[in-house]
């Protein structure tokens, strides 16, 4: 008596369904086309913005660039194969994510198998391509020996890539206009930047040099009078203030005439650009340890010590005057001799 035994059609749960699966090479063509025109355009706005100055409209400008960037990729990766079955790089290497379409117990065989795939496994997936990138980019290149081709990503979120027929639009001539646009945008970014960032910078050099050089001779010029010429001493020490600080430097000139004038010569013995406030082009400020004598007799002069903050404000037609003059260190005098 010979028992027969039921045969199954079962197959092993290593056996996958033949598909046109993509080839690494248009899976990594397709991610170039997609990521690579908004990765240019976001790191070049984001360096243009670190580089800007804080308080310039250039840096909000870039910023907002880069976000702009940072959206319309986004929206090509994750909205428009949600809604048109494609991204801008799969259309053009006639690729497309679908469900996984395994088989055997526990597999992704089901219904939804070769279907579309929805916003939130496209952002699921996305997020899982770290996954590949944090493995040495292990999980990138994971597709050159796996059966179906899958990235880490595409096992976490049970997704395949496989090849589609291309749309019938013409896309080679929509993936040019999108690189073009992007290298417009960055050469536009690096002329502004050229006109804002490194043309300030250079402004705000040579602001400095030109303080640091005619800073200490200002001041000294604007304490420095003689008894013999006031009128026309106290004449070029207005001239030399704005506007703003003009009147109270008439103010100290009256109430020293009515103590009574002495000469005073003053020169600066040192001297440092400050950087807190930041340099302008147009402002800046300086700290100088003064030293200078007083008095109208050679045989009673004496001698003095200040330390002050002056900051500077350079006019209209180009010229440096001082906007304030803060004492830090009131004048010590000894007599000469000691």
């Amino acid at each position: 008596m010979t028992a027969v035994l039921p045969t199954t059609d079962a197959t092993p749960d290593t056996d996958v369904p033949e598909v046109d699966r993509a080839s690494w090479s248009s899976r990594a063509g397709a991610l170039l086309v997609d990521v690579l025109p908004g990765a240019a355009v976001i790191v070049t706005m984001g360096l243009l913005a670190l580089a800007s100055p804080a308080d310039g409209w250039a840096r909000w400008a870039f910023t907002g660039a880069a976000a702009v960037a940072l959206f319309a990729t986004a929206v090509n990766r994750l909205m428009l194969p949600a809604t048109t079955g494609w991204t801008l790089g799969r259309a053009l290497c006639g690729i497309a994510v679908r469900h996984s379409a395994g088989s055997g117990a526990g597999s992704d065989a089901g219904s939804d198998a070769g279907a579309a795939v929805g916003i939130g496994r496209l952002t699921l997936r996305e997020c899982a391509h770290l996954l590949d990138t944090l493995a040495v980019f292990v999980g990138w290149l994971w597709p050159l020996w796996d059966r179906r081709r899958r990235t880490f990503a595409d096992m976490l979120a049970r997704t395949e890539v496989i090849g589609v027929e291309r749309p019938a639009r013409n896309v080679r001539r929509l993936v040019a206009l999108v690189l073009i646009t992007a290298a417009v945008v960055c050469a536009a970014a690096a002329g502004v930047a050229y006109l804002t960032v490194y043309k300030h910078e250079r402004a705000v050099d040579a602001a400095r040099a030109q303080i640091d050089e005619q800073g200490p001779r200002i001041v000294e010029q604007m304490l420095s009078y003689s008894a013999d010429t006031l009128a026309a001493d106290f004449a070029r020490a207005q001239g030399l203030t704005t506007d703003a600080y003009r009147e109270q430097l008439v103010a100290q000139q009256q109430a020293a005439q009515k103590a009574g004038i002495k000469s005073n010569e003053y020169w600066a013995v040192s001297h440092a650009v400050l950087t807190d406030p930041p340099i302008t082009p147009d402002r800046a400020s300086m700290l100088l340890a003064m030293q200078g004598q007083r008095g109208d007799d050679p045989q009673n002069l004496k001698f003095i010590t200040a330390t002050v903050r002056a900051d500077f404000d350079r006019s209209p037609s180009g010229q440096w005057q001082v906007a304030n003059l803060t004492v830090l260190k009131k004048p010590q005098m000894n007599p000469a001799g000691q």
